[in-house]
Order: C-alpha cells, then structure tokens, then sequence
C-alpha cells in the first residue's frame, strides 16, 4: 500500500471544524503535527477510515520558560497512515517506493534463480525414482505439510505469527487446497498424453489467466504496454522452447480433449494464484494492518490439498497406470528406491540426495514465489517464474551430473531469448499508476466461519 503524505495549511478561523482539539485559551495558537505515541499533557484524536488511519495531534511549542508561549500561525498537518509506521511529520514517499520496488526486484530475481533450480532439480531427481514418480509428487504434496507446520510452529513461538492471523477465515485456503489438488489431477491427465514441449508451449496460458482474474477478482487495470509485455514474454518461451523441438505437430496429433484438459489445469492454477493474492489483501483489513505471514497461507492450503490428494488417489493412481489395489506396493518400493537401503535398490543411484535437494529447492522456491506475489501481484509473480523456462532449458545443454548426454539448444532459442526479454522490459517500464486498483472496494471479505 503505497503511503501518501498530505500537507495542508488552515488558517486559525477552520480550528472550530477540529472538534478533538481544546483551546487552551481563546488566545492561544496550536500547531499540530502528526505522531504516533500519545506524549504526556498531549491530546490524541484518530480519525478512520477504510483501511487507513489518519492520525491528529495537537502540540504546544515552548520557548523554554517554562510559562510563557511562543505564538505561531495555526498549522495543520496530517498524513495517511497504512502499512507502514510513520515518525514525525514528514513521509518519504519516494524512499518508500524505492524501497519496496528494490525488494521486489530481489525476490523477483530469487523466484526466477529457484524457479530454475526446481525445474532442474526436478529432472535429477527423477533419474534414481525415474519408475516412481508417482511417489515423489506424493512425498512433495505430504511432506510439505509436515515441514511448513512444522515451521509455522516455531515462527508462532516466535511471536512472529500471532493469534489473529491463525483465526482468519479457512474457507479461501481450503479453496485454495481444491484448486491446487484438482490442478494436479488435471495436470497430470494431460502431461501423459502430451509431450514436454506441448506441455510448455500451453503452460504461457498461465499468464493469461493470471490477468484475465486479476481483472475480474480485483479490479485490476492493466494499460497497452502491460499487456504486449506479458504477450511478449510468453511468446519468447513458446519460441525459445517449441522451435526445432516438434511442438506443433505434437499438439497436432494430441486430441483436442488433452489440450483443453491441460489447459483447465492452469486455469485452476491462475485462479489459484489471484486467490491467494486476495487472501493477502483481505488480511490487511482483518488484522487491521497487520500482514498475514505467508506460513499460513502455506501450511493451511499445503493441508487441504494433501487431504484432497488423498480422496483423489484411487483417480490419481489409474492416471499413472498404477491399479489402486497396488498403490500399496508401489509406494513402498519407492519409499525403498528413495532410502536407498538394501539390495533391492540397482537404478537408484542418487538418492535420496537428489530427491531431497528437489524439496528442499521446491520449498524454497514456493516461499520465494508466495512472498513476491504477497508484496507484488500474482501477474509480477507469474513473469518472474515464467523467465526461468529458457534459463533451464539452456541449463539442461550443459553436462549435468546424472543426466548424461546433454541436450542440443532449439533453433529459436536465442530469438525466443531475445523476445522474452524484450517483453519483461516493455512491461516493467510500464507506469506503476496504471497497475494499481482500489481492490479495498472490490474485493468481498470471505464469510467469518
């Protein structure tokens, strides 16, 4: 929330209009200027509203006589308090935007950096559970719970997590759960029957949808150039990764049923992404300023949708092509294959360190994700993600451990590299102006239940 200072000068005759401040004397002159602690012999009044507080103060300037006041012209000053704590009477404005653009631009750039991590972590960590993958996106979906609690506990002996944030509504994470676990069912219908660069090319549809709710949850406006930005980048990925690699014509051969699947399963996980942004935005007015730790959202969605994984696991498992009557083994020597214990294990080279570096840089990679769209946008937080793709896939050329032969470039990669580029830059020098909504008045606090 952007913190606006207002200056104004009143001249003595508008002091009858500020009915919480008392003459001393019907002679006496007052200067008020803003503060936030109530000093001894000085009168508070506050002033509401929305999500914002206007505070007022009256104070009396002494010449040091201890009795005799210097007179001085009536002036008043007030400012706009959000997110931020203000001390005195002045607010840098500039210094508060350049502050927070600067952390923005730092998570932004750790979200890409752990984005491509995870995308090549991911494919390390298949190579000893290349026949268990089924099993390493249940350990991830569990094992993500046990680990986000395990740190919201700590972060609440802390301090750092208060009561008031743990009471807030649960309904939008357990949303958020269903749309995440549905995402994955749906997700993972449809990667079996598509190929990975298909996969990536219908992926960019994730940023469209990230704006098309963005405008319809929150009210948000978004000019020209935003939008050939976004269109840019997602292009350049489609280029840098499909050229060269048959994209087109696996698309062509796939059925049109897989594609729309595929497609609904980003479409859930954008709504997923504003949601949780609403979430954010929701919690200012709850806690009346306070920011909700990101722990919260975490855990509680993290717990939802290990819930609704579980009641979709008999569908989930024929979607692998594992008969549900055989979950029961097949997870279990691929909890084997992970330990890497025993003589059972020829293939598993790798593990479980490579597994384990993979939900390490996940997590990592989810918090930085969480963070940036907490003190950004979901569509800010999408581009950051979405740049990683030709990072990996240029990463993946290179002679990485365990992988073996290393892939060739695509033709169009540099040009895809080049668009993409010229995308993200066309977007961020966009005025912030256009980008900012009044989501206090178009968003629906969700039911207190």
């Amino acid at each position: 929330m952007t913190t606006t200072t207002i200056s104004h000068r009143l001249t003595t005759g508008l002091t009858s209009s500020i009915t919480s401040i008392q003459s001393h004397s019907s002679n006496q002159s007052q200067s008020i200027s803003l503060t936030r602690r109530n000093h001894t012999n000085r009168r508070l009044s506050s002033i509401s509203q929305t999500s914002n507080r206007w505070i007022v103060s009256p104070t009396r300037s002494w010449d040091g006589s201890g009795d005799s006041e210097i007179k001085k012209p009536f002036v008043c000053s007030y400012a706009i308090v959000g997110d931020n704590e203000i001390d005195g009477d002045h607010v840098d404005v500039d210094n508060t935007e350049h502050v927070k653009t600067t952390e923005i631009v730092i998570w932004a750039v750790a979200t890409a950096a752990l984005g491509v991590g995870n995308r090549v972590m991911y494919k390390l960590a298949l190579v000893p559970l290349k026949h268990y993958p089924f099993f390493l996106a249940q350990l991830s979906t569990f094992g993500y719970v046990a680990v986000y609690y395990s740190i919201l506990y700590f972060r609440y002996r802390a301090g750092t997590v208060t009561d008031a944030m743990l009471s807030v509504p649960k309904m939008p994470f357990l949303i958020v759960g269903v749309l995440q676990a549905l995402a994955a069912a749906a997700g993972m219908a449809a990667a079996a029957n598509l190929s990975g660069p298909s996969t990536t090319v219908i992926s960019q549809s994730f940023l469209v949808w990230q704006i098309f709710f963005s405008i319809i949850f929150l009210g948000r406006r978004y000019s020209v150039n935003q939008i050939l930005g976004c269109t840019l980048v997602a292009l350049g990925v489609v280029v840098s990764v499909a050229s060269g690699s048959g994209a087109t014509n696996s698309l062509k051969e796939a059925g049109i049923f897989w594609i729309l699947l595929m497609v609904l399963s980003f479409l859930l996980q954008g709504v997923d992404a504003v949601l949780k942004e609403v979430i954010f935005i929701d919690s200012l007015k709850r806690l009346k300023g306070a920011s909700l730790d990101l722990f919260i959202v975490n855990s509680y969605g993290s717990a939802f949708q290990a819930i609704c994984i579980a009641l979709l696991l008999p569908f989930l498992s024929k979607l692998w092509g594992i008969p549900f009557n055989q979950l029961g083994s097949y997870l279990k020597d691929g909890a084997v294959c992970f330990l890497n214990i025993g003589t059972m294990t020829k293939g598993c080279d790798g593990a479980p360190l490579l597994p384990l570096l993979f939900v390490i840089v996940n997590i990592g990679y989810n918090i930085a994700l969480l963070r940036l769209l907490k003190i950004s946008s979901a569509v800010v937080s999408c581009l950051a993600s979405t740049v990683s793709v030709p990072i990996a896939v240029f990463l993946f050329t290179l002679p990485l451990p365990y992988l073996g032969v290393a892939s060739s470039l695509p033709k169009g990669f540099m040009g895809g590299t080049i668009i993409l580029v010229l995308g993200m830059i066309l977007y961020s020098w966009t005025p912030q102006d256009a980008n900012r909504s009044h989501t206090d008045t178009v968003i629906p606090s969700p039911p207190s239940t």
